[in-house]
């Protein structure tokens, strides 16, 4: 198993690395650097950029538009764009809703659906979780009954994130009342703009409107929308959740977050002394960097044995759960770095650039708002302790 980057592959990140430099819009760069929040027209303009490159899916077969990348070219590309300060690309059609449509759906389906998600031009969302049924998504109660040619859509989703810009959205719903929970399920596809839908914003703890809870009431939905079989949708949605699990990771992204950190501590000081210095706390910083570079390698695991046809086992479980911690720690210790400065945290008043007593080069690097919005990242895209569950069941047989 080589785990090296070939001559090939380090002359393609050269070439990622010099697109970003003149294509990365200079205030998106700036805003995902200091650790600002970002809009949804930072967001589109990334992803219409790339698609004028021929980017737009960097993790999509050619034959759909994409761009044919191996997944070490995938992963040498989501490292240099973290590096470079780029804007994650939004994964609910890219990465997820897309992925089904191109292995379930049928031609109509994906010629329909797939150009407008390369190219940046309709936002989908998430329609998993419902009160009541968040991990445990065989527990869903929307309900979708057939009514001549269409679905007759009634329920509650929760946690939909990002789900007011959304033009579409893609549902799991109950098709089959008296099935086995997880064989009463289908996947809809459905158009946000449809009479019935109320989305209702859900402001988070860090000040934001990011996540949502959508409600369907006698939504009518076109049978042509369902992806696959009636009540065959759980088979899909597992198939989502491995990609979404994978994405979670975000290695390139802590690497991006363990350099701030430093940066960071080797500004504040203790007692006369950068932070950095500081006995304590730089091996907390070494801990948690060695942990990411045991994590990358992991990751690089995983692609060489894709490389080789092989299906990866409980790794994707271990690279969510590990993933997700590592980002928690970075920002927990850049909080710590920062002190009582991450207190007088105001979300408005930083990103509009406030000054006041305290420069706005530490305001905007203040990570609070970041520290609060990433407590999720261990529970979505399934809690760590299920993930847990998943390796000791494929392990141990537990």
């Amino acid at each position: 198993m080589d785990l090296n980057f070939t001559t090939e592959d380090q002359a393609f990140r050269e070439e990622v690395r010099s697109f970003l430099r003149d294509h990365l819009p200079s205030e998106v760069r700036h805003k995902v650097l200091n650790g600002l929040p970002l809009e949804r027209d930072d967001y589109l303009a990334w992803q219409h950029a790339l698609h004028a490159r021929g980017w737009g899916g960097p993790s999509w077969p050619a034959e759909f538009g994409g761009t044919g990348w191996t997944a070490v070219e995938q992963y040498i590309f989501d490292e240099a764009c973290a590096e470079a300060g780029a804007p994650r690309l939004v994964p609910f059609g890219l990465k997820m809703v897309a992925p089904v449509i191109m292995a379930f759906g049928n031609k109509t389906q994906q010629e329909r659906f797939l150009p407008p998600i390369l190219a940046g031009t309709e936002w989908w969302c998430q329609g998993y979780s419902e009160p009541g049924a968040g991990s445990d998504l065989a527990s869903v109660k929307t309900r979708a009954v057939r009514d001549g040619d269409h679905y007759v859509v009634n329920g509650q989703k929760t946690w939909t994130t990002l789900g007011q810009y959304a033009d579409w959205i893609f549902c799991l719903v109950r098709t089959d009342a008296d099935a086995k929970p997880q064989r009463g399920i289908s996947f809809l596809l459905i158009d946000m703009k449809s009479p019935g839908i109320t989305v209702r914003p859900i402001i988070t703890m860090d000040g934001s409107h990011e996540v949502n809870e959508v409600w369907l009431e006698d939504v009518r939905v076109p049978v042509e929308n369902l992806i696959g079989e009636e009540n065959r949708g759980w088979t899909y949605a597992k198939f989502l959740l491995g990609h979404e699990r994978t994405n979670i990771a975000g290695i390139g992204t802590a690497k991006r977050e363990l350099a701030r950190l430093k940066r960071i501590a080797a500004s504040e000081t203790r007692h006369g002394l950068p932070l950095l210095e500081d006995p304590l706390f730089s091996a907390e910083v070494a801990r948690v960097e060695i942990e990411l570079m045991a994590l990358e390698i992991t990751n690089l695991r995983v692609l060489s044995a894709e490389a080789e046809n092989k299906a990866p086992g409980p790794e994707a479980s271990i690279l969510k759960i590990k993933g997700s911690e590592i980002q928690q720690r970075l920002l927990e210790l850049m909080t710590e770095a920062i002190g009582p400065h991450a207190l007088p945290f105001d979300r408005d008043a930083m990103t509009a650039g406030y000054q006041g007593d305290y420069p706005l080069d530490a305001y905007a690097r203040t990570p609070t708002w970041q520290y609060l919005n990433l407590r999720k990242l261990t529970i979505y895209g399934g809690s760590n302790e299920i993930q847990r569950n998943i390796i000791s069941q494929m392990i141990l047989g537990l």
